[in-house]
């Protein structure tokens, strides 16, 4: 399967997301000269049949949906989330050391593989909120440029550096900016960004993101490697099978959430009521009682989408036997006994019929049982909109490392299969028997 040239739009998007913020951006915009139309949380909503509507929350979700022109039958969802672990630059953002350098005092998000920041350039983006004529303004911003660097210790001053290494983030993971110098250059880079007076700058959410470019690599260009895939590969190939699909009886409905990285419990996470309020905000403004939003999720069906672990190379050990999903060899469906997965015998099929139609292969994954995975969206958001959902994700290597590897042929399996799945629409009866049209 050739998908080099989806490849490459993949890495340009992920390019220009450094941090969830920017990622929402880029959806909207393209979201927009698609001719959607933005929405506000605020305001009211005036829907039409045919339509096509997008809303954000807190500028780092996004939810997209069209509206059938003979009514909602069922809502075919899709979720994937907008951030990756990283350094948050904390609000007092610089301090010295050892009078000669100056510090970026950052802390952690979520959980990322330590050694994979060092001795690399950084740079930072996020969103600066600030005073402007009186209101108070909130951009995106993008520092662009090689600004940082986490320095290793010399292995001659630590002799042990390669035996079980571990870090102090307080102590070991804090970037410097230059030398004394370089103390108050933080503040007016942002403030330059934004087009605004330093004083007038209010408080930021700023991350680090490493400069590595994406790249095609490999003896026959077999696989992809840059920073971000986790998540912004789902991302990507779910807005392209959204955008794509022909028209069905179903409500497609594309939904990118930030916060998964630290467990979602935000307003604007999995866990909060953006998705609920928007789907029950449709039915209302299309005129629909209780009884037809509940019997739309009865019959409706979710995608949760979120990477998946490829068996590793040096260590194929750490994979199930039976369950060892290869890059390039297609979709990967997630299960898990104490449901870290939601996927059920019920939605695993679903998905393997839609994969099927669209000529995608199917592989498995579930952990070995004595090493626990981690979570993800499809059984978070269940709490607040519960539908059959089945959780999935590209196969990679090295998640949350700050450059990641997947296949190149796996993001076009995914928007094949998406396209698929947002052009399908699910009946179901009163035996609990699915019929896919």
């Amino acid at each position: 399967m050739s998908s080099n040239n989806e490849t490459k739009e993949l890495l340009d998007f992920i390019s220009a997301s450094p941090t969830c913020f920017q990622a929402v951006k880029n959806i909207t915009d393209r979201l927009e000269s698609e001719g959607y139309t933005r929405l506000s949380e605020a305001g009211e909503w005036n829907l039409s049949r045919g339509g096509k509507y997008c809303v954000t929350r807190n500028q780092s979700s996004v939810i997209a949906f069209r509206i059938p022109e003979n009514g909602i039958k069922c809502f075919m969802i899709s979720a994937a989330h907008s951030d990756s672990p990283s350094f948050r630059i904390k609000e007092n953002a610089e301090s010295d050391t050892a009078g000669f350098y100056t510090r970026i005092n950052v802390e952690k998000y979520g959980g990322m593989i330590c050694h994979s920041w060092i001795d690399r350039p950084l740079s930072a983006a996020g969103r600066v909120t600030y005073r402007d004529n009186g209101a108070i303004v909130s951009k995106p911003v993008d520092l662009d440029r090689d600004l940082f660097i986490i320095p290793s210790v010399a292995i001659h001053m630590n002799r042990s550096t390669n035996d079980n290494a571990s870090f102090n983030p307080a102590v070991d993971m804090q970037p410097i900016s230059g030398s004394l110098r370089a103390k108050g250059a933080y503040g007016k880079l942002l403030a330059a960004a934004c087009g605004c007076d330093e004083k007038d700058i209010l408080s930021a959410d700023m991350f680090l993101y490493t400069r590595e470019s994406g790249r095609i690599w490999g003896a026959f260009d077999e696989f992809v490697s840059s920073p971000r895939l986790d998540d912004l590969q789902c991302v990507f190939g779910t807005m392209k099978g959204f955008l794509n699909a022909k028209p069905s009886a179903a409500c497609p409905v594309f939904c990118v959430f930030d916060n998964e990285e630290v467990g979602s419990e935000t307003k604007q996470g999995a866990a909060s009521t953006f998705l609920q309020s928007t789907l029950e905000r449709i039915n209302e403004a299309l005129g629909g009682k209780l009884s037809d939003y509940l019997s739309a999720l009865a019959s409706g069906f979710m995608v949760s989408a979120d990477n998946a672990h490829a068996v590793h190379p040096n260590h194929p050990e750490y994979a199930d036997t039976p369950h060892r999903p290869a890059m390039n060899g297609g979709i990967v469906i997630k299960h898990n006994a104490n449901q870290r997965y939601t996927t059920d015998s019920v939605s695993s099929a679903v998905f393997s019929e839609i994969c099927a139609k669209a000529g995608v292969p199917v592989q498995h994954f579930a952990n070995r049982a004595d090493i626990p995975g981690g979570s993800t969206l499809g059984n978070i958001s269940n709490t607040k909109v519960p539908l059959n959902t089945v959780d999935i994700g590209m196969p990679q290597l090295s998640m949350h490392s700050s450059y990641e590897t997947a296949g190149a042929d796996d993001t076009g399996y995914l928007i094949k299969a998406m396209t698929e799945f947002f052009g399908t629409a699910i009946s179901a009866d009163s035996d609990g028997k699915l019929i896919l049209c």
